[in-house]
């Protein structure tokens, strides 16, 4: 993958330039430290193990080598130390046991150029600390993972349905409704309205958010990540970055309207959503020149709370209706199981550490970049019985009871554990309750089961591939 990548990379550059670059690389290239580091594969001196990794599942790729080197191993990505943390017993360890050491949040090139520092996700400091405070207090008011939210969700899933059934049993590709429904309940949290689905405004941002997600999972974004000064030298090539500030462009500008059009109809004694709450916070600290309630942190932390509310939902639906069109005689606990198989962040999002940590006797650095491998989680052959495959077996008993498993952790865990867990979980089992009985999905005419393809697409997080489902109508 790397030696086919490389070449496009170096091809605009002089002799001289090639020279160049490979000389910043021999500086930059990764020297041991003090105290007993994680084991792991040998670096080159220019590359780290870039040429031991498939960029295109690098998932698969860390879970291989876990297997030769432990639960706590080090690769390099080209001159960058990587910590990978394997397995759910190291897993959780280090998330719950040691959460303020591990609790920091990975800020790659990629994310700085994108989101500098605001809002919730790809932030650190006193202020990731504020907006997650003001996060999770806020979307509780607004009910998430009460009845509020479930009425939202079941009048969402009854507008499905619709949608549906409008395709009359053809095939159709189920991303735009499905993701489109998922955005429509964090949106009507985050503005106290929900959008219609042939809104073109809408459909944008849903789909450009779709892509960035994808491309941010691509082997050109890595290799930025890991070489960001190449922009100067092969800017031509970058065409993945490029699209991505792109789309989060429009997108912010989106949202600024959306907050304008909020922010002339603000009444503080009757908050529809919140972006309404925010503005109050906002105008109460008014008077405080280092507030973190500033225009940066509401624009990017509604753009985060939209991106995750609607991809980790959509796609853990869409794989759900993808294998219940495959395997059609299972029906009992198979939301638990479809989130643990589908394996939607299977890298989690990058920790960095706080300060020096001794793990598992290992010394770990401050500012040490750490994997959380959920992958690793979900598929610990320690844990499940058979972890490779569709078996909601794995969460019931012998009489068929449901059960809970310590290793489900499909939400991370820790400081940095998803936000949105309680609205994930009921939209989760009320969207996917309500199609069920709705409808029974089959792949379409002509397509076996066996022909349906689970490999998933590249990307940040684990999409289906493109395929395309009949929803056949139980009446």
């Amino acid at each position: 993958m790397l030696e086919e990548i490389l070449p496009q990379m170096l091809s605009p550059l002089t002799p001289l330039g090639v020279v160049l670059v490979l000389f910043l690389l021999y500086l930059l290239s990764p020297t041991p430290g003090p105290g007993k580091s994680p084991p792991g594969p040998r670096p080159l001196p220019l590359l780290g193990n870039l040429l031991h990794l498939d960029l295109k599942q690098l998932h698969v790729s860390l879970c291989e080598l876990s297997k030769k080197y432990g639960s706590v191993f080090t690769v390099h990505f080209g001159p960058k130390k990587v910590v990978i943390l394997t397995g759910y017993k190291t897993v959780k360890q280090a998330l719950v046991n040691y959460a303020e050491q591990f609790g920091d949040r990975e800020i790659p090139p990629m994310l700085r150029d994108a989101f500098q520092g605001h809002g919730v996700l790809f932030a650190n400091g006193n202020s990731w600390k504020e907006m997650r405070r003001f996060s999770l207090s806020t979307l509780r008011d607004f009910g998430m993972g009460k009845r509020g939210s479930e009425e939202k969700i079941i009048e969402e899933s009854r507008h499905l349905i619709e949608v549906f059934e409008n395709f009359m049993g053809e095939p159709f590709n189920t991303t735009q409704p499905v993701n489109c429904s998922a955005s429509n309940i964090i949106s009507s949290i985050m503005y106290g309205s929900c959008f219609d689905y042939a809104d073109p405004s809408f459909q944008k941002m849903v789909d450009s958010n779709n892509e960035n997600i994808q491309l941010y999972g691509s082997a050109e974004i890595l290799l930025y990540n890991t070489f960001p000064w190449l922009r100067w030298f092969c800017g031509r090539w970058l065409v993945n970055r490029t699209q991505i500030l792109k789309n989060d462009q429009c997108n912010i500008e989106e949202i600024k309207g959306l907050v304008q059009g909020l922010k002339d109809t603000l009444n503080p004694q009757d908050l529809r959503g919140f972006v309404d709450s925010f503005l109050v916070q906002q105008q109460k600290e008014s008077d405080q020149p280092d507030s973190y309630f500033h225009n940066d942190n509401l624009n990017f932390t509604v753009y985060n709370l939209f991106a995750a509310g609607t991809d980790t939902t959509g796609t853990t639906l869409r794989w759900g209706l993808l294998l219940m069109a495959k395997y059609p005689h299972i029906q009992d606990a198979v939301i638990h199981e479809i989130q643990r198989l589908a394996n939607i962040v299977p890298m989690s999002l990058f920790h960095t550490t706080s300060c020096d940590v001794t793990f598992q006797g290992y010394v770990i650095k401050k500012g040490t970049t750490v994997i959380p491998l959920l992958a690793s989680v979900l598929q610990d052959e320690e844990e499940w019985e058979t972890p490779h495959s569709f078996n909601p077996g794995h969460f019931l008993d012998e009489k068929g009871c449901f059960i809970k498993r310590d290793a489900f952790m499909p939400f991370s865990a820790g400081r940095r554990a998803c936000l949105g867990e309680s609205l994930a979980r009921m939209e989760l089992f009320l969207f996917f309750t309500f199609l069920l009985q709705r409808f029974c999905f089959t792949p379409p005419p002509g397509m076996s089961e066996d022909e349906l393809d689970l490999t998933p697409s590249v990307g940040a997080t684990l999409n289906p591939s493109p395929h395309q489902l009949c929803a056949v109508s139980r009446a």
